[in-house]
C-alpha cells in the first residue's frame, strides 16, 4: 500500500506539473495584439509568475465564446454590455477594469460625405444619406458592436445596402479595404497609430462621449468550466491592474507617438470621462 501511495503520488505529480507546464491561454482582441502592447507586457508576466501565456487575438465576441466554451483561460475585450452578460451567465469568476482609449471615425482626406467635425451620430446618418461606402469589421467585435450602436442612435439599417461594405475580418484588413474602397471606417486609437502608415485614411471624427473605448480582463469561471486555469487567470489579471502594469500601459508608445495608445483605468469608481482629442 506504501508503494501504491509513492507511485499515485508520483502520477499526481507529474500530471501537476504537465498542467503547470500548459500555457495560460488568453483570448484578446485584435487591437490590443496589433498594436504590440502585449510583446511589452506578456514578457514580464512570464517572468514573474513563471508562466508562459498563448495569446488568441479574435474580436471581442469569439473571445466571450471560446471563455463561455472554457477554451481561454482569461479574456481581455472591449464590450462592457457583453462583458457584463458574460459575468451575469456565471461565465466569468473576475472581471477587472483595466484601461481604455477612444474610437476614431476614418475616411479618406477627400471626405466625399462631408462628415469632419460631426458627432458620430450625424456622421453616420450623412454617410447613410450620401451612399458614401463604408467598411464594418462585421464579426461581431467590440469595435463592430460600438458601430452597431452608434447605427442605432443614427436610426438607420445600414446591413444590405450597397454602399455598406461588411469585411468579416480584423482591424488591418478591414482598414485595408476601407483605403482600396475609399470609404469610412471606425477604428481604435492604438490599431490607427500603430496602422497609419499604410493607410489611406484620416480621422475625421474623434473626442465624442459616445467613442469611449474601455478595456476590461476577465477570468473564466473553473467552477463552471473545470478545464481552466483559474489560479494562474486570476494571477494574470490580478498583475494587469497592478501599479507597475498600469504604469507599463500608461507609457506604451509615447516615445513612438507622442501620446499614449491606452489609459491605465485600474481604480474604483465610475469610469472616467472619454479622452479628449489630441
Amino acid at each position: 500500500m506504501v508503494a501504491g501511495a509513492v507511485v499515485a503520488a508520483g502520477v499526481l505529480a507529474a500530471c501537476d506539473a504537465k498542467s503547470e507546464a500548459q500555457p495560460l491561454i488568453l483570448a484578446t482582441t485584435t487591437s490590443t495584439q496589433d498594436s504590440g502592447l502585449l510583446d511589452v507586457l506578456l514578457p514580464r508576466f512570464a517572468a514573474a509568475h513563471k508562466v508562459q501565456v498563448k495569446v488568441i487575438a479574435v474580436g471581442t465576441g469569439e473571445a466571450l465564446a471560446m471563455g463561455a466554451r472554457g477554451d481561454a483561460d482569461v479574456l481581455v475585450v472591449h464590450a462592457r454590455a457583453a462583458e457584463d452578460e458574460f459575468m451575469a451567465k456565471g461565465n466569468g469568476s473576475l472581471r477587472l477594469d483595466v484601461m481604455y482609449n477612444d474610437f476614431l471615425l476614418l475616411g479618406p482626406a477627400t471626405d466625399p460625405a462631408k462628415v469632419k467635425g460631426l458627432d458620430p451620430v450625424a456622421a453616420l446618418k450623412r454617410i447613410a444619406e450620401s451612399g458614401s461606402t463604408f467598411v464594418s469589421r462585421g464579426d461581431r467585435s467590440g469595435t463592430h458592436e460600438k458601430e452597431l450602436d452608434l447605427w442605432q442612435a443614427a436610426e438607420v439599417t445600414p446591413a444590405g445596402k450597397p454602399w455598406y461594405l461588411s469585411a468579416g475580418q480584423g482591424m488591418g484588413e478591414t482598414a485595408r479595404i476601407a483605403t482600396e474602397k475609399r470609404g469610412y471606417m471606425l477604428a481604435d486609437r492604438a490599431t490607427w497609430l500603430t496602422l497609419k502608415q499604410g493607410l489611406e485614411l484620416v480621422p475625421l471624427g474623434e473626442g465624442d462621449k459616445r467613442l469611449f473605448n474601455p478595456y476590461g480582463v476577465i477570468v473564466v469561471n473553473q467552477r463552471k468550466l473545470p478545464k481552466v486555469r483559474g489560479e494562474a487567470a486570476t494571477a494574470f489579471a490580478r498583475w494587469l491592474v497592478s501599479a507597475e502594469t498600469q504604469k507599463l500601459i500608461g507609457e506604451f508608445g509615447v516615445d513612438r507617438f507622442g501620446q499614449r495608445l491606452f489609459v491605465p483605468d485600474a481604480r474604483p469608481g465610475p469610469a472616467p470621462a472619454a479622452p479628449a482629442a489630441p
